[in-house]
């Protein structure tokens, strides 16, 4: 194991999260140093009550450290999280909608973890540098007016830099101009969507991962490519307030059929919809066809708190 010595602000930071958990804090370090930072760097598993966060990679282990520490703190505090129940049947399928619809997910967190890296002096130029490094590592350059098999990956790396970079992307704007500028044009629509509205709470970080699903499927659309379908396949933890909470079910949500099946139980499903963003919210195993109509019937008449704790959905109180 690398022998890594933390600065005062990710110690700090380190800090705040064992105060705002019970759990321990382990940092274990590998001992890769690859000259680049990439977002599959370092990751988070829970062992025997403990949090472990490895560090994969020491090429920038403040930012990375830190970069880890923000996701579970924002777990802590109960940001939404989203969750795969359903599946198509075909594993590698999934699994390719899982990378997307996450690696999405975490660009919508960057939008408040990378600022707080940079007003804490974590973003260096040599950090910005290895950043870069890692964009050209990941994805290769677009081929003149092509549309090819990479846009997805392209579309997501370079919306991820947009944010990584904020007001600063301007300083290596030409290398993505000359190297991917249909995947540029098509983040920078996306990435004008984002910024409409800051995401400094649960309430508008679900809001904004929406919009970006959303419109993640709409440039998509434009390159005439499959889109992911995220609305549907990724579950999307609510957040409501204690008034929604206590409407009735019919009143905030639409049960519907899925043409894709239950995880769990590999059965056909059903997925509650927003009334107002049409996003899963939840998803529910079919009942026996001869108890179906007095099952919905009851669930629709449930208040939502009664409904979430029923089921022992996951919720955030805005």
């Amino acid at each position: 194991m690398s022998e890594i010595q933390l600065s005062e602000e990710v110690q700090k930071l380190l800090a705040q999260v064992k105060e705002a958990t019970n759990e321990k804090i382990v940092l274990d370090y590998g001992d890769q140093k690859s000259g680049f930072v990439r977002y599959d760097q370092s990751y988070q598993t829970r062992q025997d009550q403990q949090l472990v966060l490895h560090i994969r990679d020491i090429t920038a282990p403040d930012y990375t450290v830190s970069h880890e520490l923000l996701h579970a703190l924002m777990d802590l505090k109960k940001y939404p999280a989203i969750h795969f129940n359903l599946t198509s049947g075909h594993q590698d399928f999934d699994e390719q909608l899982m990378i997307i619809t996450t690696t999405l997910y975490d660009t919508a967190t960057h939008l408040q973890i990378y600022r707080w890296q940079e007003a804490h002096h974590l973003l260096t130029e040599a950090v910005r540098d290895a950043y870069l490094k890692g964009v050209v590592h990941t994805i290769k350059p677009e081929e003149e007016g092509k549309v090819d098999g990479m846009m997805h990956l392209r579309l997501m790396t370079i919306l991820d830099a947009l944010v990584f970079y904020g007001d600063q992307f301007e300083q290596v704007a030409s290398q993505f101009e000359h190297d991917y500028p249909m995947a540029l044009e098509g983040a920078k629509n996306i990435y004008q969507i984002l910024m409409q509205k800051p995401v400094d709470s649960p309430f508008t970080l679900r809001r904004t991962l929406v919009k970006l699903y959303a419109a993640f499927d709409q440039q998509l659309e434009k390159w005439h490519l499959p889109v992911v379908g995220s609305s549907e396949f990724v579950t999307v933890d609510s957040v409501l307030s204690r008034r929604q909470l206590r409407l009735e079910v019919r009143q905030l949500f639409q049960i519907s059929h899925s043409e894709l099946q239950e995880q769990a139980t590999q059965k056909r499903a059903y997925i509650g919809l927003g009334m107002t963003d049409r996003q899963n919210a939840f998803v529910l195993p079919a009942p026996p066809k001869s108890q179906s109509e007095v099952f919905f019937k009851q669930l629709y008449d449930m208040s939502v708190a009664e409904f979430f704790e029923k089921f022992h959905l996951t919720y955030t109180i805005r």
